[in-house]
């Protein structure tokens, strides 16, 4: 097959995406540098708002979106042996996308939309802002649509076969793109664009909180899914191994979809709309979608060891000393668990009702949030992006050892980075401030902790640079590659699987009896009942 088009098609989001990448890691550099105090010169709240909520929404949506957009198209036609699915179509959603990102960007760096990544109201944006950020969302619902369509062709044309895994994986993704997005797409359309247009005084920011919960902790997993695609799919193969088990595989990711959606009022713990009841049954919610990431730890790691043993490790830990240690993608992998173990920790003290207590709207919060997101999902993109350029672009990696650098560079500077704001929010320091230099006892001892933040965030920038510059140089490169994307085999295939295990049909009524439960009535009061002194909403 020639998958020419399909791979310019991939390309080119990956290009943006980390186009986009690349301007947020300078800003994030400037913000921990702007907010220690340090430099009087460089202090403007204007200036910081407005590079944080930028910073946001490049790496939350525009990073996320496009990486995912065309990894997803790619692993579609590899592992399928398909062609995309109408290719007009795939592009014509790649074209709002990037409408949308341009609309949206224009008032970010103007500072007309200092709303911060989560844009909660009253703070209000300028309308382009609401109004590209939709766009985003519509077209990455193009791409949706896409792997769905791809994945019925090939079911249709294979009667009774397990559908690839990393094409599974995938749709496993689009399916719950299409349902955590529902919750910020209603916020936006039927509110905020309403609101800062003119059109309507007021709004209900509960009911605006609760919609946007609909979508900010599932849309983690809708960030993370590919990075488990890599850990299941792709990595095995490039360690020399198998995957464990295939079905386990399959379980986790229906686990993901199905278990990570009814839970987003965890981050309402200390908002007065919801009741303690649902809090309560979503904070249930929020420890039982740890089950699949054990799930992948176990799997995944004992895929690593099945390569170790066949590298020639030998006793019970020289398999890990057999791993090809010089490969980018086993690299990342291995860097990117042990964040994970890291920041799933800190996780369940957010997730854990009482203790959130403790560390909530603390700096606690984005220690957390950038060593799951900037360090475990983001690094495996580093490590995807090492394995799929040569393959997209024709053109052989340009230096491997850098590559290897960068990642061990990524590594480092995140863990210098997020230590402290783990320690800073034990001490008390709250997040989505412009500055700590109030000139007190406890501020005076948050010092030591900013300055080494600054030096972690330098360690990110230099990192993302060789990033760059490697995949730039790959770009360019005169010389030719040849050769396709290698997805890792099972020790035992599955050979009689269940519809369960390769369909979303039944999975899809779950999830929507679990949102029904965990969301109806709780969106439903805003609409029967006065709020906090204000009428029911919409009269």
């Amino acid at each position: 097959m020639n998958n020419a088009m399909e791979k310019k098609l991939a390309l080119v989001h990956l290009w943006v995406a980390f186009g986009a990448f690349a301007l947020a890691a300078v800003m994030g550099l400037y913000q921990v540098v702007e907010r220690s105090g340090f430099f009087g010169f460089l202090e403007s709240r204007e200036v910081y708002y407005a590079s944080v909520s930028t910073h946001g929404v490049l790496m939350g949506f525009v990073l996320t979106t496009f990486f995912i957009m065309g990894f997803g198209y790619y692993v579609a036609t590899s592992s399928l042996k398909l062609p995309v699915w109408n290719k007009t179509f795939a592009w014509t959603g790649f074209w709002v996308a990037l409408t949308g990102v341009v609309m949206a960007a224009l008032p970010l760096l103007g500072g007309a939309a200092s709303v911060l990544y989560t844009f909660y109201p009253p703070m209000k944006a300028h309308p382009m802002f609401y109004i590209g950020a939709t766009l985003l969302v519509v077209g990455s619902w193009f791409w949706c649509v896409s792997m769905i369509v791809m994945h019925v062709q090939w079911k249709n044309a294979n009667p009774g076969q397990p559908v690839p895994l990393a094409m599974f994986a995938t749709t496993a993704n689009a399916i719950l793109w299409l349902w955590t997005s529902a919750g910020v797409a209603m916020e936006v359309l039927f509110q905020l664009i309403p609101w800062a247009l003119g059109w309507v005084d007021t709004i209900d920011d509960g009911l605006a909180r609760t919609l946007f919960a609909w979508t900010l902790h599932p849309i983690v997993y809708f960030w993370l899914i590919p990075t488990y695609t890599a850990f299941y799919c792709l990595v095995p193969k490039q360690a020399g191994g198998f995957l464990f088990s295939d079905e386990m595989a399959r379980a986790a990711f229906i686990l993901l979809v199905v278990f990570s959606l009814p839970i987003g009022f965890h981050h309402l713990y200390m908002d007065p709309e919801q009741s303690h009841g649902w809090k309560l049954l979503h904070g249930v919610g929020t420890f039982i979608v740890t089950l699949p990431t054990f799930i992948t730890g176990f799997t995944v790691i004992a895929s690593l060891e099945i390569a170790g043993r066949l590298n020639g490790g030998k006793g019970l830990f020289g398999w890990i000393a057999a791993l090809p240690w010089t490969n980018p993608m086993v690299l990342a992998m291995v860097l990117g668990l042990l964040m994970l173990i890291l920041g799933g920790f800190g996780g369940l003290i957010n997730a854990s009702y009482a203790m959130n207590a403790m560390v909530h709207n603390t700096a606690w919060v984005p220690g957390h949030f950038h060593l799951i997101f900037g360090g475990t999902t983001v690094i495996m993109y580093f490590g995807i992006a090492y394995y799929f350029w040569p393959v997209l672009s024709g053109k052989p990696l340009y230096c491997k050892s850098l590559a290897l650098t960068q990642l061990w560079t990524w590594f480092i500077g995140m863990m210098i980075m997020t230590t402290p704001w783990h320690i800073l929010g034990l001490l008390g320091q709250p997040r989505r401030i412009d500055s700590v230099n109030y000139n007190n006892l406890l501020t005076l001892s948050w010092e030591p902790y900013e300055a080494i933040m600054i030096f972690g965030g330098a360690v990110l920038l230099y990192s993302s640079g060789l990033l760059i510059y490697n995949l730039y140089k790959t770009q360019i490169g005169t010389e030719t590659y040849q050769g396709e994307i290698e997805y890792a085999e099972p020790i035992h295939a599955p050979t009689d699987l269940p519809e369960y295990l390769n369909s979303f049909k039944v999975w899809n009524i779950v999830i929507a009896v679990f949102m029904l439960i965990a969301f109806g009535y709780p969106i439903l009061q805003f609409f029967l009942m006065e709020t906090f002194g204000s009428g029911r909403w919409g009269v």
